[in-house]
């Protein structure tokens, strides 16, 4: 199957010497909530009728103490597996990821699909302000968005930067508490768990502030405090997070608290290549969501669509009564539980600059047309080979209006383990009904809190 190239146009100006794209023409803005969605999605199906019109779903359900679910969804059966005894026939539609699993593992992992549904939908506010962002917001760089308002920045993007800021900002709720379980899994699916509970605080896409803030270097666009509740030799650690747009002094601000020295400092550190506390090294700071922070290393091309098969409305992985040790099989999760689907998603390149260090040489990142989300990533080495493969299981949150993933896992291609992350089958649903201040995210508080 060929790519379907987007034409890349840049502006001729400079702006503190960095090239800024030029803003969608009203022309092709006037597409947003007609062929297209209001957020840029192909709003009509395929030719083949494999992926079907765009059909947004109706809010329902509780802030608090609801997994999310579809049961008409659930009931469905699927339609055909993927082995690696018919993976030529689909290979054109799958990650670099999947078909490796495939190479690997050829008598356990297979893909399960099932008839695609678009349904994904966002609150009115959300769609329209993302439309007016589509003729006032650019890009400086990479690392400098300005001009955008609560939606999604560029909703017709025109560089591969703009797709990550878009992940980046997406709408997921005003604040909430997430219960976040983790697992390494050994090759032989042994496994340990890390509990973390993490507040969360959005400024930029967050319908109840009056005066919602600009996206912009050096202005917070959301606020992050992760608690360590177990294993004991973690618990008690605390990372907080001021996320901002730009990098350096008017980039993320973070700080850390380790129990062993009973205070919270400064920690630059947390950023990029650099392994989160507490998962032995399995993931990266960068690779929380998938993909998050600066994205200054890298070159960032934007290669266009391509029909693929990955994680959607994958309801059953995530929530009870499937267990961890349901999901934890021996080299990959275990192929009974996820549901794949053949969606739209925007490929986006990058490429590590030669002056800038990080573990990856490359990454190749899948998002979401409707959503925005990442779904899938492949990492490559300086070697040309894949090392990593991230796949993020995608589910609709009817009672926000709100698409997430949940598991997120990372397979380990150079030791054969695998990391999930963003689990709470065994623990509770998303807290919606939350209000935090401000205060609640300083330095301060934290060493406070730690410290009782």
């Amino acid at each position: 199957m060929k790519l379907r190239m987007l034409t890349l146009t840049t502006a001729a100006c400079l702006v503190t010497a960095y090239p800024a794209l030029a803003k969608v023409s009203p022309e092709e803005a006037a597409k947003l909530g007609k062929e297209l969605t209001p957020v840029g999605a192909e709003r009509a199906g395929n030719a083949a009728g494999t992926i079907p019109e765009w059909t947004p779903a109706e809010q329902r359900g509780a802030l608090k103490g609801e997994f999310p679910s579809d049961p008409k969804i659930e009931a469905q059966q699927p339609l055909f597996t993927i082995n690696a005894q018919n993976v030529g026939e689909y290979e054109a539609s799958l990650t670099e990821g999947h078909k490796e699993l495939m190479r690997r593992y050829p008598d356990t992992y297979k893909m399960k699909v099932y008839p695609t549904v678009r349904n994904v939908n966002l609150p009115e506010r959300i769609q329209q302000e993302t439309i007016k962002n589509a003729t006032r917001a650019e890009l400086e760089g990479v690392d400098n968005p300005r001009g955008a308002y609560l939606g999604f920045p560029f909703p017709i993007p025109k560089s591969g930067a703009e797709p990550i800021w878009n992940h980046r900002t997406k709408w997921r709720g005003n604040e909430l508490i997430r219960y976040n379980n983790q697992m390494i899994v050994q090759q032989d699916g042994r496994f340990k768990v890390t509990k973390i509970v993490e507040d969360v605080k959005f400024y930029y896409a967050n319908l109840e502030l009056e005066n919602p803030p600009e996206l912009k270097p050096g202005v917070d666009f959301l606020r992050y405090l992760s608690a360590t509740v177990a294993p004991p030799r973690v618990a008690g650690t605390y990372i907080l997070v001021h996320e901002k747009a730009g990098f350096g002094a008017e980039g993320r601000a973070a700080w850390l608290y380790a129990p062993v020295l009973k205070r919270i400092r400064r920690a630059p550190a947390v950023c990029c290549d650099n392994p989160y506390e507490g998962t032995d090294g399995h993931q990266f700071y960068d690779q929380v969501d998938l993909y998050n922070g600066v994205l200054e290393r890298f070159s960032w091309k934007l290669i266009g669509k391509r029909e693929v098969y990955i994680p959607y409305n994958s309801y059953k992985i995530g929530k009870p009564p499937t267990t961890y040790e349901d999901i934890a099989s021996p080299n990959h999760v275990n192929p009974e539980l996820p549901r794949y689907e053949l969606h739209r998603v925007w490929v986006v390149e990058s490429v590590n600059k030669e002056d800038q260090r990080h573990t990856f040489a490359k990454r190749t990142i899948y998002l979401d047309e409707d959503s925005w989300n990442v779904v899938a990533i492949d990492n490559y080495d300086h070697e040309g080979k894949i090392m990593q493969f991230q796949e993020g299981h995608l589910v609709f949150n009817h009672n926000v209006l709100a698409a997430s993933t949940s598991p997120e896992v990372i397979y380990h291609f150079n030791s054969g383990r695998y990391f999930t992350t963003a689990m709470m089958n065994e623990d509770q649903p998303y807290d919606q009904t939350v209000s935090f201040t401000d205060s609640h995210f300083e330095p301060n508080t934290v060493q406070k809190k730690a410290s009782k």
